[in-house]
């Protein structure tokens, strides 16, 4: 731990510009100060959030048309405009899945038709939006396929690669390495601070092909219980009351809360070999 502290106090010696050169972020992000949101905007975004959840595979249309469903009229580019900053898209088959960031380098998808039948064999990462009573924040988290085990997460109030960074080096410090790290081809996970620190430590990078938006489909899940059940059921008032509550929920997801697909066995008893599961097919 002296170590990671010695690397922290470095960290912090550095000048502004030199952590975002090293962490590829641009440096208006780094003096960034978010602009209140309107209430009204506020209020669509949680409803969008909720119907992406329930019918992931709707555009903007759809969500329109599902406002004016249950009795609220909005325009179809405000939604739009909502879904770019809220980070969704709907999830269907289609030529562009994300975007990468410009001069990032996309990696091949090395999953297909692969088993996983340990942990620490393959991770992934994915990020999602979360409503408070007043804003919102995105979430990241590093998820051990075989188990489902959160490994890591982070609070951001942007969408830039840093809180990803962070995710990615406890997860490291903590449980060592994967062999191979699948995400999808989001900005923040192609940007060279994510793909470096992965090469670094010779870990083989696996990306999302086109179209593929189920590859990641344990994460989403994941979204689907932090929701519905924490989240959804709190109007969390402050990030560092949702932060608190995240770290007692992913304790809970990982120790307590047994799954279906794992054999009825929690997360923490089959990446720690506790109750191997009976995988279901």
């Amino acid at each position: 731990m002296s170590e990671r502290r010695a690397q922290i106090h470095i960290a912090h010696r550095l000048t502004k510009r030199r952590r975002c050169e090293l962490l590829d972020v641009a440096r208006s992000t780094a003096y960034y100060r978010s602009e209140p949101v309107a209430e009204t905007d506020l209020a669509a975004m949680r409803l969008i959030d909720e119907i992406h959840l329930q019918r992931p595979f709707y555009g903007s249309r759809r969500i329109r048309d599902e406002f004016e469903t249950r009795g609220q009229r909005v325009n179809r580019k405000r939604v739009q405009r909502l879904m770019r900053r809220m980070g969704l898209r709907a999830l269907y088959p289609r030529r562009r899945t994300s975007h990468a960031g410009k001069g990032h380098k996309v990696y091949p998808y090395l999953l297909a038709a692969r088993t996983v039948e340990r942990p620490n064999e393959v991770w992934a990462a994915d990020i999602c939006f979360l409503p408070m009573a007043k804003g919102f924040m995105y979430l990241v988290a590093i998820m051990d396929w075989h188990s489902r085990r959160v490994l890591s997460w982070r609070v951001s109030n942007t969408l830039d690669a840093g809180f990803c960074v962070e995710a990615l080096e406890e997860a490291l410090l903590r449980f060592g390495t994967p062999v191979i790290f699948n995400t999808d081809q989001g900005a923040q996970f192609t940007s060279q601070a994510f793909t470096g620190m992965l090469a670094s430590h010779g870990i083989d990078i696996s990306m999302d092909g086109k179209g593929r938006w189920l590859d990641n489909v344990f994460v989403e899940r994941l979204w689907r219980s932090v929701k519905y059940e924490d989240v959804y059921l709190r109007a969390y008032e402050s990030p560092a009351e949702l932060r608190a509550r995240l770290a007692r929920y992913v304790e809970f997801y990982n120790s307590q809360r047994r799954h279906s697909a794992l054999g009825r066995h929690t997360p923490d008893a089959v990446y720690y070999g506790w109750a191997p599961p009976e995988m279901a097919a």
